[in-house]
């Protein structure tokens, strides 16, 4: 059989990002203007370059044509005196031969300077002109390029999930306005396109929880019975955990559903108070786990929602309890802020996790060499959540292994 070939890999993202104002020289950013300035330039300094050329060779031709003097002495002495020419100057000539050679090369000296003296004049009108054609080129090219700027605000909005923003750029019909146009096409559909979405995650919530809480309830209310044979009780104990359990993976789902999508709405969040309230949820099950929660919390704010913010936090925590060692084990929780960016870092002892498996613990119903649910520590959505929150808040997680068992779980958000 032949072999199945690899996947194509994404091509790799910009390494510059245009929200970043704090460039040490921003106005030397390779932006298309710049490019167009330099081409317009350019193409006209060489075109002056070779023109100035033309006309030096021109002039030069022109003015050495004729090079014989228009007279020619033939006796006598005489003297002469030039301050024009230093060939004349002072000199006194019996022989007309001399004296002819003289005048020819002041005739010639004359020639060479006027040359020279039309060369630099051209060269310095050549870059005043440059200077003027550069600044007219830049100033072109941003007047050309101005519906690109409008397009990428737009695009900037859209991409804070403001999907009603539309380009509606006027002007003639060329390709930009044809780029427009299609850009608005695809906003309108991605904007049914989200809509349904939501539409479809509200109504799944509702139709999803309704019958597990009715369940549920009949559940405890069964269970509450003391006349209810113990092999009934027993079974009423195993479905309300199946219940639980279920209603976990549809909450995770749904959750994981919205977290797909950027933040519109967006308010400071200090992460060491989210922090220290996932560890207050979870202390708890820490102590009956023999599980240390320890680390210093310093103040990260972020711009974010604290619901999903805490969930993250949540998730980190809770899996470094569960997953951890089965004697003397301990989770450290830290906040901090690095380089304008917030970080919680969670680390715990555990089992080694080999490097080779870091990726596939933030895939759905993954975890460390099982796979589906069948676990009691969770319903495997936890580290695909909070991947898909920090996304959300445009921050990013990365997990290592620890060396002696146990992960380094990272979570950098802006501030």
């Amino acid at each position: 059989m032949a072999a199945t070939p690899p996947p194509p890999t994404a091509p790799p993202k910009p390494t510059w990002d245009p929200r970043h104002t704090d460039l040490p020289f921003p106005w030397l950013r390779p932006t298309i203007r710049i490019r167009l300035t330099l081409l317009y330039g350019g193409m006209f300094l060489i075109a002056g370059i070779v023109l100035l050329a033309i006309i030096y060779l021109l002039a030069a031709q022109a003015v050495r044509v004729g090079n014989d003097l228009p007279f020619r002495l033939t006796g006598g002495d005489f003297a002469a005196d030039s301050n024009a020419c230093p060939a004349l100057a002072g000199r006194t000539f019996n022989n007309t031969e001399t004296f002819n050679e003289a005048i020819r090369a002041c005739i010639d000296h004359q020639r060479q300077k006027a040359l020279d003296n039309l060369l630099s004049r051209a060269l310095l009108a050549l870059l005043g002109l440059s200077v003027i054609a550069f600044a007219f080129g830049y100033a072109m090219a941003g007047r050309v390029l101005s519906p690109l700027g409008r397009i990428t605000r737009t695009a900037r909005q859209v991409a804070g999930s403001d999907l009603s923003r539309r380009i509606e750029l006027d002007g003639p019909d060329d390709e930009l306005k044809e780029l427009s146009d299609t850009f608005d096409e695809m906003l309108e559909r991605l904007e049914r396109a989200f809509n349904t979405q939501q539409r479809f995650v509200a109504n799944a919530s509702h139709e999803l929880r309704t019958p597990l809480a009715i369940n549920r309830t009949l559940l405890e209310v069964q269970l509450s019975d003391p006349g209810a044979p113990p092999e009934l009780q027993q079974l009423g104990k195993t479905l309300l955990a199946t219940n639980e359990r279920s209603e976990q993976l549809v909450e995770g789902l749904l959750l994981l559903a919205r977290s797909d999508n950027q933040i519109v709405e967006r308010k400071p969040v200090d992460l060491a108070e989210v922090a220290s309230r996932a560890v207050d949820q979870v202390r708890i099950e820490a102590v009956e786990r023999g599980v240390e929660i320890r680390g210093e919390r310093e103040p990260a704010v972020v711009q974010g929602n604290g619901v999903l913010l805490e969930r993250i936090a949540l998730n980190l925590v809770q899996n470094a309890v569960r997953y951890n060692a089965a004697e003397d084990g301990w989770t450290e929780v830290t906040t901090t802020v690095e380089h304008g960016q917030a970080v919680l870092l969670v680390t715990n002892t555990g089992p080694v996790v080999p490097a080779y498996e870091i990726d596939n613990l933030f895939e759905p119903f993954r975890r460390l060499r099982t796979e589906r649910t069948g676990s009691d520590k969770g319903v495997g959505l936890g580290l695909s959540i909070a991947r898909s929150v920090a996304r959300a808040h445009g921050g990013r997680i990365i997990a290592e292994p620890r060396e002696g068992g146990g992960l380094v779980m990272r979570v950098t958000l802006p501030q």
